[in-house]
């Protein structure tokens, strides 16, 4: 087994530390109410005067949306403070929205993250891999699932067979696609219905905070992939941090990573798969071996000067100013916010993010690893 390698990011130095063990305590307006520490109450944010929220100290105005969306019969979507969600199934909880301002957001991350990458898709050692068969649990908008399957006849040696399928509980991908190409509504929580020992490769990508048992899903996933064939998994940590102290505990910044962490324990859900070692203990326990794993500390805004990591703070401002909205609504209703105090929340962060003074960025951990030859 490999020891985990160095850091992938060029600019932050060391890391900042965290508050996510902090036990929980009473809060003090509901007594029968459950928080952790350091959590400011929505109150606060409506308490703090906006301040001028000109172009002086802007990198970029907000993203424009997109058009591009599809229409469905198939699921009855729910609303929250006017945003869409998935209909319930099952014990499905996902918790980012899937209207058109969101699917934007993904495709924005999804570049921003290929950049982390320098253009990669993956990190698991596939050159060598005839890929017949690959799936993408949790696929968004199916913009990973399209780029790789457009490379498949390459790496399946132009195997006309060969196909990528992408699940997911919202039908919000595109209807033209590659013809090796498949998606299918499926809850990655409830009963799988794959075939045993028919993936090449499995590829996870920011499951954090829907999945229940992480240890039942890697099980399903080392029951569907082949002797042989690998599985990868990409999740981030909820924090948003600085090296040099810009970002603090009473910015909205500062306060983003704990919001996620309580909205997570009300809903049964964890957002600290990063720092708890979730994923590498789940990909062991189910029998996967050769687990390796990397870590990248992820720049939020131009600050970096590096041109490479300047070109992904870029991107990932870019994505999280298109929706931010998008990521909160779900976890501050769950918490009992008004969509009011969302709102004003929401306007400290988008100055913030805008800001050049402040120089965030967020930690990123990837897993590869193998299903042993029968």
């Amino acid at each position: 087994m490999s020891q985990p390698s160095d850091t992938k990011g060029k600019e932050p130095a060391a890391s900042a530390s965290q508050e996510s063990s902090s036990p929980p305590r009473q809060s003090r307006d509901n007594p029968g109410e459950t928080v952790a520490h350091g959590i400011l109450p929505a109150e606060h944010w409506a308490q703090i005067a906006d301040g001028d929220d000109d172009d002086s100290d802007s990198a970029l105005e907000d993203p424009l949306t997109s058009t591009a969306s599809i229409t469905s019969s198939i699921l009855n979507y729910r609303t929250i403070n006017g945003r869409t969600f998935h209909s319930n199934q099952g014990n499905a909880q996902s918790w980012f929205a899937n209207d058109k301002s969101a699917q934007e957001s993904m495709d924005i991350t999804h570049h921003a993250f290929t950049l982390i990458l320098d253009g990669k898709l993956h990190l698991a050692p596939l050159e060598g891999v005839k890929l017949h068969k690959v799936l993408d649990v949790g696929t968004g908008t199916g913009a990973w699932e399209i780029a790789l399957a457009l490379l498949i006849p390459h790496f399946a040696d132009d195997h006309p067979e060969a196909i990528v399928i992408g699940t997911d509980v919202s039908p919000i991908q595109p209807t033209w696609v590659p013809p090796n190409i498949r998606f299918e509504i499926e809850d990655c929580t409830g009963r799988w219905t794959f075939e045993p020992n028919s993936f090449d490769y499995i590829h996870m990508r920011f499951l954090l905070g829907s999945i229940g048992d992480w240890n039942l899903l890697m099980q399903r996933a080392f029951d569907a992939c082949k002797p042989g064939g690998y599985i990868e998994s990409f999740e981030p940590s909820s924090y948003l941090e600085s090296e040099d102290g810009s970002v603090t505990d009473t910015m909205a910044m500062g306060q983003w990573g704990k919001l996620f962490i309580e909205g997570g324990r009300k809903m049964g859900r964890s957002f600290e798969v990063y720092q708890q070692g979730t994923v590498r203990a789940a990909l062991e326990g189910a029998g996967f071996v050769d687990v390796h794993e990397q870590d990248f500390k992820v720049p939020i805004g131009g600050w970096p000067k590096d041109a490479h990591q300047k070109a992904i703070g870029e991107f990932t401002r870019i994505g999280f100013l298109q929706d931010p909205e998008g990521y909160l609504v779900f976890l501050a209703h769950t918490m009992g916010w008004k969509r009011e105090q969302t709102l004003v929340f929401l306007s400290h962060l988008r100055r913030e993010l805008r800001s050049s003074k402040v120089h965030a960025f967020y930690r990123q951990k990837v897993l590869w690893a193998r299903k042993p030859e029968a």
